[in-house]
Order: C-alpha cells, then structure tokens, then sequence
C-alpha cells in the first residue's frame, strides 16, 4: 500500500518543493523495549499528514524525537531540505517546529497570556505588544482566547486551545498536533478542520496524530501507520477506509461502542437531588456552577452526559466525588446520604473512579505501576489487611491486571510515565474496575486511547454493566456517549437542559444541543437537526 509521497494533491504545494520534514531510519531504543525501529516518514510541505497507529507503536516518542525532547540512536531528520540535529525543543522551534501535546504543558499557577509567553519573551514583549499578537491570532483561528485568566480555571478544551496558541504564537511554519479533537464536539471539530485548510493553503504543514480514523480521512493529504515501532503503510486517504486502517494499526476490525440489550433494573444506585454549588470568579462575582442538578442512576444502567467543556460536567463529578462539598441539594448512593463525606468514605462504599486527566488526577507518573495499582485503594484489600499496607499482594494484584487489561509494559516495577498513553489508561480502568465498584464515574474513559484500547474499556464497561454496574460517562467522544448510554442528558451552564434517546439522537443533534440550541426532550426533526420540545411547564429540562 505504498503511495508516492511526491504526488501532489488538488490543495498541496508542487511536486519538486522540498518537504518539511523527511525521517529517514528512526530508531530509538528503551531499556526493555524498541520505541522505534528503522522509521522513514516523509511530510510535504503544505500538507496535513497524519500518523497513526495503536498506543505503543511509537508515534509519541518519534514526534518527541523530531521536536527535540529526545534524541534518536539511529537515523536522521530533514528539514526542508536540510539535515538537522535537535538536542532541545528551543532548537525545533527555531527550526520552525511546534507541537501541541496530549497532555498540556502549561503552568496553572499563570494567566493565558503569562503562559503564551513564558519563553518567548523577546518576541512580542510581555505587555501590549505580546497582548495584541495573542487576540490577533486568537481572533484569526477562531480559538476565543482570554488573555487574563488563569490557566488553571480552564477546562481541558480551553487548555488545548492555549497551546495551539503558543505554537502559533512562535512563528511555526510545521505544527504537530497529538490527539487535537479529542475534546471537542463535532461543530469543533469541523472549525478546527476549517482552520487546518486555511493554515495549509498558507504554507503551513500539520502532521496530525489521532486515533479517530474518520477524521484522519477527512482532513488528511497523506497517512502514514505504524505498528509496533515502525512504518508498515504510507497512502492517500482515497485508498484505504477506517475498517482497513484499523487492520493496519492493530489487526483487527474498527470498534464499536454500541450496545444494544438494555440492562437497566428498578434498583436506584445514585440519586443526586437539588445540586447546588457556587464558584467565585477572579472579580469577586459569585456564580452558579451547579444549579439544581437532578438525576438518578439505576443498576445496570450508564447514564450519559454531554456539554461542551467548561459547562460544570467536571464540578459534579467533583462533587459526586467529594472532591468539592456543595451548596445545597443531596447525594445518595445505594440509599446511603454521602452528601458530605469524604471521598475516602465513598471510595469504600463503593465508587469507582476514571478521571479525565490521568496525568493530573489518576496517576503518579514517577511512581512504578505498582504503588499506582494502590492509588485510591490504600484501605481495601488486597492492598492492605486491617492497618497494613501488604505490599506483596498489591504486587501480585498489579501483575493480573497488566495480562487481564493488555497493559503493554515490560514489567510491574516501571515508572507509569514510561507507559504509553492508552496503557496508561488501562491500568486506571483495571486498577478501578478490580473493585467490582457499585458505582462507576467514567470521564472520558477512552481519551486518547487507540482503537484496540477503546474496545476493551468499552467490553469491560458493558460487561460490567450486565453484572449491575451502575455508570456515569462523561465523554467528548459522542459516537461512544451515544452508542454505550442508555440515558442522555446534556448539560449546558451548569444546568441539565435536555435530554435524549441514545436510540435514534445523532451526534450532529447532539452537538447542537450542547450549544445550547434546544432544550426538553430531543427529536431528529425532518431537517436532519435537534428539536428541542420543552416540557408541560414550559421550563426545557425539568423532565430530568
């Protein structure tokens, strides 16, 4: 399936200009493991190239090696047409090369514009000059960028935003993106698309790493896969399909999150009633960031909720949590009042939880996999017997859930942060899921995660369901919120505003109610877009 790479495409730059960047021969070796193995890549220049291939293929460390963060054993990088030699990311960054990874790197202790500058204060300045380059470019790429908030008030797509930002904000003319949409809703992620052609008509190239296969179709010139540590296919999107791209990567078929036989019982397992809780914005203002939130949460039973970021899907599951003591209104698990207790207390009563930021919130990245297995389980067996930690068990426990969940890792004693993103991921998934929970919070639990990874979460999630696993999914991903929830509701300023049929609701209907374009209960109108049909009292979300 080899393409040639000098062919132009309708949009692209012609055929004799050098490329942006050539990886010829990459080969970058870890203690225990081969990252990469005798990588050739080539990006033309004006392009989107997208790389793809299942977590542990490498793509990570080879992006890390054209931007400086490691260097490579074997093997050489061209760039436009000249051999270079990268021992820093400030050296790529001359070079032109910026990056936006997965996991942000900004300080959260800092406003936007602080951080959009930290290091390039020679560019703009640090006041008025670097103020207006920030609105002129956020203003140019749509990326509605507040200068003076702090980074650590912004939701996960703000905090991306903000990174994209940065790089622009460097003059780079070869951008990398790790998993770009992986937070945004179809309507975004059709912005961000429209951005990436105007960038590319300009000259900019983009290599676009992403584990949503339609998507690589639809915005990329060139496909490069790799499995396992090396190049096994580089081709057009005209001639391959998500079906024979998911056997490339991983061998297997596309997945699917559907579910289709209904599991729900009459148990209630979570009833949450007249939430309330108030944050106070850097003004000194006070606002409603729960506002008489109610639901309930049978066995059996995944109850999905959808909103753009930032609309308060992170602050109930605080306060579901814990993490965050409400206002007012009530929490009640398996008929239990857990309204102000200790997340300790309702860990042991039976709460399971898979954060939306491992780096931030599930992990400890310089700790070995063993001591993360304990995370959030000091007090339950088998990590401990009565006031003791057993060590041993919790060793042997770690070593089940690596072989149970595929946790591609050389061993138990490794570091998580050597672990790609999506074993990453399984092992929280293992780690939460090995105590039979009562109750699962999932937010995001496939962020990030290849093809192969999204199935098993997805099996183990269902079938955990079918054993009377009650679930709240809160995901960006909306083929999985609608293909595994029995219940939808959608969450729009802090509010439970609509709810919605996983059975016949669209992820373009759903994405329009998360703007807040309807309300009450969703219907697919004849126009192919979501209707919103408030309720007998003329208040849109009061079915809830």
């Amino acid at each position: 399936m080899k393409a040639s790479s000098s062919s132009p495409t309708a949009a692209g730059p012609p055929a004799d200009s050098a490329p942006a960047v050539e990886l010829h021969g990459i080969t970058k070796r870890f203690p225990g493991v081969v990252a990469n193995h005798d990588i050739d890549i080539t990006v033309r220049r004006g392009t989107v190239h997208a790389l793809v291939g299942e977590n542990g293929a490498g793509k990570s460390t080879l992006m890390k090696i054209l931007y400086g963060m490691q260097a490579p054993d074997e093997g050489n990088i061209t760039v436009a047409g000249e051999k270079v030699s990268f021992r820093t990311p400030a050296d790529a960054i001359a070079r032109g090369i910026g990056m936006v990874h997965q996991h942000f790197m900004l300080a959260d202790n800092l406003t936007v514009q602080e951080n959009v500058v930290l290091g390039a204060e020679k560019l703009h300045g640090i006041g008025g000059g670097a103020r207006r380059k920030i609105t002129e470019l956020s203003d140019a790429y749509g990326l509605a960028i507040r200068p003076d908030v702090l980074v650590e008030e912004l939701g996960v797509a703000d905090r991306q935003r903000v990174e994209i930002l940065k790089v622009l904000y460097r003059g780079a003319s070869t951008l990398i993106l790790d998993e770009p949409t992986a937070v945004l809703v179809p309507q975004e992620v059709d912005a961000l698309f429209d951005n990436l052609r105007e960038l590319k008509a300009e000259g900019l190239t983009v290599i676009f790493i992403s584990h949503k296969l339609g998507e690589v179709l639809t915005v990329a010139d060139d496909i490069t896969v790799i499995r396992r540590g090396t190049t096994v296919a580089s081709l057009h999107p005209s001639e391959t399909t998500p079906k024979q791209l998911a056997e490339l990567m991983v061998g297997s078929e596309l997945p699917s999150p559907e579910t289709r036989e209904s599991t729900v019982t009459d148990v209630e397992m979570l009833k949450v009633d007249e939430l309330h809780l108030s944050a106070t914005d850097p003004d000194g203002s006070v606002r409603a960031v729960l506002d008489g939130i109610t639901f309930t949460i049978r066995k059996g039973e995944v109850l999905g909720v959808a909103g753009v970021e930032g609309n308060g899907q992170a602050e109930l599951v605080e306060a579901v949590m814990g993490l965050r003591d409400p206002d007012g209104g009530s929490v009640t698990l398996d008929g239990q009042d857990i309204s102000h207790r200790p997340t300790r207390t309702r860990r042991e009563a039976g709460i399971g939880y898979i954060p939306e930021d491992r780096h931030r919130h599930g992990l400890l990245l310089e700790a070995p996999l063993w001591e993360n297995r304990m995370l959030g389980h000091v007090t339950e067996a088998p990590n401990s017997r009565g006031a003791l930690l057993d060590i041993k068990a919790a060793r042997t426990d770690t070593a089940r859930i690596v072989t149970d969940y595929d946790v591609r890792t050389p061993g138990i004693e490794v570091t998580a942060a050597s672990l790609s993103g999506g074993n990453q991921q399984k092992l929280i998934v293992g780690r939460e899921m090995s105590h039979h929970p009562k109750l699962l919070i999932a937010a995001h639990p496939t962020r990030g995660v290849d093809v192969g990874a999204q199935a098993q979460i997805w099996d183990q999630i269902r079938e955990a369901r079918r054993e009377g696993l009650a679930v709240l999914l809160i995901s960006a991903d909306l083929d999985e919120l609608i293909g595994l929830s029995d219940t939808l509701r959608v969450m729009y300023r802090g509010r439970l505003v609509a709810d919605a049929d996983p059975a016949t609701i669209t992820p373009e209907e759903l994405g329009s109610a998360m703007t807040g374009a309807a309300s009450g209960h969703l219907e697919a109108s004849e126009s192919g877009s979501a209707a919103g049909v408030e309720d007998e009292t003329g208040e849109g979300g009061k079915r809830l």
